[in-house]
């Protein structure tokens, strides 16, 4: 028997970034129900991240905090008739940021991305070692973005321009389908991000609070708790694999629900 055999999981996140951790639990053997609680939109105003990717030549470091917004980016290049020069360095916050460069922008793979905390903190720490002071950096966010990256790059004497490169939503319909997942029951629910946080608190209000939840890391772990929501498991790393080794590692100890 496989050590997920039985459990229903139930993933948030987008279906274009879910595959990975979908085909990982389902090789546990787990039942995996999806339910994508964020969707990715572009800015309302596209002017500003057009601009500062139409004078890239213009930046050191182009950094990218999510896999989310390495596709912005990508997406956004051809309306412009642009590219990534090669003079542009790229940082990535993690693992999934770095996968989604190499796949969007052929033949580059990050300069730069933290040793381990694969979150904006580490990343500012992984510049203090290289040393930014007086270089000029693009940093292409969510429009819910946190400023911790860009406060850190220019407290180490770095020029940092922040532009909005897509807005994050929640999906119409999102409530029923969750609702709907959730009559035959789960076991866990991952979360992946603050977003995610937010998608579900607001489709499920107190509800939300009773179901066990695992989490992608720190940042996303205090977003949850400070929703009130059930925190049961935290990757250790910020990927399919560490959600998947902390799902199992949980529910290994953890009678199955009631049928």
């Amino acid at each position: 028997m496989r050590p997920l055999q039985d459990r229903r999981i139930l993933v948030t996140r987008r279906a274009a970034q879910s595959a990975a951790l979908v085909d990982a639990l389902s090789a546990l053997g787990a039942t995996v129900v999806e339910v994508p609680l964020i969707a990715r939109e572009p800015p309302e105003d596209p002017g500003p991240l057009d601009e500062a990717l139409g004078r890239l030549k213009d930046y050191r470091w182009l950094a990218f905090t999510s896999a989310n917004a390495v596709e912005a980016v990508a997406e956004r290049l051809p309306h412009i008739r642009g590219a990534i020069p090669h003079t542009v360095r790229l940082a990535a916050v993690g693992p999934a940021t770095e996968q989604a460069i190499a796949q969007a922008f052929a033949g580059r793979r990050a300069d730069l991305q933290p040793a381990s905390r694969h979150r904006a903190e580490g990343l500012v720490e992984a510049f203090r070692s290289l040393g930014v002071g007086g270089a000029r950096v693009l940093l292409p966010v969510s429009d819910r973005a946190r400023d911790t990256l860009a406060a850190g790059l220019r407290e180490q004497g770095a020029t940092v321009d922040v532009v909005v490169a897509y807005r994050t939503v929640r999906p119409e319909g999102a409530r029923g389908r969750l609702e709907g997942a959730l009559a035959d029951g789960v076991d866990l629910v991952i979360l992946a991000s603050p977003s995610a946080v937010e998608g579900l608190s607001s489709a499920l209000g107190e509800r939300a609070r009773t179901l066990p939840v695992a989490v992608i890391g720190p940042v996303t772990e205090q977003a949850a708790r400070e929703a009130g929501l059930d925190v049961r498991a935290v990757a250790a790393t910020a990927s399919a694999q560490g959600l998947t080794a902390a799902a199992e590692r949980w529910l290994a100890r953890t009678p199955p629900r009631p049928r």
